[in-house]
């Protein structure tokens, strides 16, 4: 297969009638890149409204390289991704090659050594890159593909790009959503293929990791796993859920058998969604609309 061929798939696109392609200069545009899919979205900065959406999957992808061509081949066939003039970008890189680092132990020089010891990387291919986290006073480290960051810097040359994680979009708006609840249950973010767990205890985060789901059994196990080490209560511990799973979903039936006092989580706060964003569950792209709270 050609490095131009498509193996991107459309599955969902939301664009409010606000939106208007004249006025990119007044937008930020945010997109998150994964192993096998991608989301889009666009936010009027002059009102924190959404006001453009997409999720893509990715098919015959098969290595980091032929990932790298097919994100490129979608953003070259769009009819807005390749604008250079937004008024800012936020990409997030989303994959598990990845390390949260203390703020008052992190040193520049040794970015790529803290990643070492949680993940394996090419430096020939990929580069380290680093983003903050202000509300835990951490740094996250991670790992992206040299060709799809020559490609986005080259794109959005004249815009202010910056790169993050998901995982610190995640911690995020996991710690913005848990001051407005003040409560500690466990936070649970469902992905394609992973599982993301985060707990705080005092307003503070006390753990986060993800989990590769390969059967349904493994959602439960891993999140059992994580409740027992953190010494909390199967059956009494709120369990906070967002992702791809659907309130009257089998697997959600599935689910709360094993896993009690469940409720679902709510849309990040701090954006504004028109009517026609009721189309998308509130605990769908988290991830995505919390990337929108990162500064560099």
């Amino acid at each position: 297969m050609s490095a131009t061929a498509i193996r991107h798939k459309l599955i969902k696109r939301i664009k409010d009638e606000k939106f208007d392609e004249e006025k990119l200069q007044h937008y930020t545009l945010l997109a998150q890149v994964g192993a096998k899919d991608v989301q889009t979205a666009v936010v009027d900065s002059d009102d924190d409204r959404l006001i453009f959406f997409e999720d893509y999957v990715l098919s015959d992808v098969n290595s980091p390289e032929e990932q790298t061509a097919a994100v490129i081949t979608l953003f070259e066939s769009h009819e807005n991704l390749m604008a250079g003039f937004w008024k800012e970008v936020k990409l997030s890189i989303k994959n598990n090659k990845f390390i949260q680092v203390p703020a008052s132990l992190y040193l520049d020089h040794a970015a790529a050594e803290y990643l070492s010891f949680n993940a394996a990387f090419d430096p020939a291919k990929e580069s380290t890159l680093t983003c903050r986290n202000h509300r835990t006073d951490a740094v996250t480290v991670f790992a992206a593909q040299n060709n799809f960051l020559t490609f986005a810097s080259k794109t959005y040359a004249s815009s202010r790009v910056n790169f993050f994680h998901q995982s610190a979009a995640l911690i995020e708006g996991v710690m913005a959503s848990e001051e407005v609840k003040g409560a500690e249950p466990l936070y649970v973010y469902v992905d394609r293929f992973k599982l993301h767990i985060l707990w705080l205890k005092n307003g503070k985060l006390c753990y986060y990791n993800q989990f590769l789901i390969k059967q349904f059994a493994d959602y439960a196990k891993s999140i059992m796993l994580v409740m027992n080490a953190m010494g909390l209560n199967q059956e009494t511990t709120p369990v906070v859920l967002w992702g791809y799973i659907g309130k009257n979903s089998p697997h959600y039936q599935e689910f709360i058998k094993y896993i009690r006092n469940v409720s679902f989580g709510e849309r990040p706060k701090h954006l504004k969604y028109g009517y026609l964003f009721d189309e998308v569950q509130d605990h769908h792209f988290f991830d995505l609309f919390s990337l929108h709270r990162l500064t560099a």
